[in-house]
């Protein structure tokens, strides 16, 4: 049964490089009755782990837009979060979906600068143990996975594919979106500035926001509940 047949307001959740929709499976008990938390599925994690992971934003966004449309239903009302890559990825499904007769009420992102922002400091072709800690070093924390080698094995390739794929990001167009845009940060996060956080200004024609978190750029391992109140309040904003 789709979105749309229940009548909810779906939250499309877009998960961070590394992560799987799995993440973001604790919203679904946090979010209540406000909306169905919808995790998009990418290659190459979890139930899709043996299927190639994409390494353009671009590709992937027009890779999942039909199955992404086909779980929500056209005419359902959607409000778009992602973090880091997730950020970037949602920001061009929104710009898909606003072709495909879903009503995208809001877009979230979380710890990314604007769309057109390049990013200076990269992990992409660093050998292994490089690779790994500067990973580590952006993420604020290294995933316990990656210590075992069995698991290492699986994971990296993955790890590697998405960090490729954003620190290599062009956006799809010039045109900015016509819905609000909320921005959020952890307020310590080194990765990405307030300012850099803040460029999401431009990219939208409609209302836009900015919200700090105490935290690093992983903030919201941590303030699930306080990310969701915040959706919340700005989706009220919006009637």
């Amino acid at each position: 049964m789709s979105v749309e047949d229940r009548g909810e307001t779906a939250l499309l959740c877009v998960p961070f490089a590394g992560a799987g929709p799995s993440f973001f499976h604790p919203w679904r008990e946090l979010a209540g009755d406000r909306w169905r938390v919808v995790p998009v599925e990418l290659p190459g994690r979890e139930r899709r782990i043996l299927e190639t992971p994409y390494r353009n934003v671009v590709e992937a966004a027009k890779n999942s837009i039909d199955d992404i449309v086909a779980d929500l239903g056209e005419g359902a009302r959607t409000v778009l979060f992602g973090h880091s890559l997730g950020a970037v990825l949602a920001y061009e499904l929104a710009h898909l979906l606003s072709t495909r007769d879903v009503h995208v009420e809001r877009l979230v992102v979380s710890g990314s600068p604007g769309p057109w922002t390049q990013r200076e400091r990269r992990a992409t072709g660093l050998p292994e143990e490089e690779f790994l800690l500067r990973v580590e070093e952006f993420a604020g924390f290294r995933h316990e996975a990656l210590d075992h080698p069995d698991l290492r094995e699986l994971i990296l390739p993955m790890l590697r594919a998405d960090c490729e794929m954003h620190e290599n990001y062009i956006p799809s167009t010039d045109e900015p979106v016509s819905v609000p845009i909320c921005s959020i940060r952890g307020s310590s996060d080194t990765l990405v500035t307030a300012e850099e956080a803040q460029g999401w200004r431009d990219a939208t024609t409609s209302e836009f926001s900015f919200v700090e978190f105490p935290g690093g750029h992983m903030y919201l391992v941590d303030l699930g509940q306080e990310v969701l109140n915040v959706i919340a309040a700005e989706s009220a904003r919006g009637h």
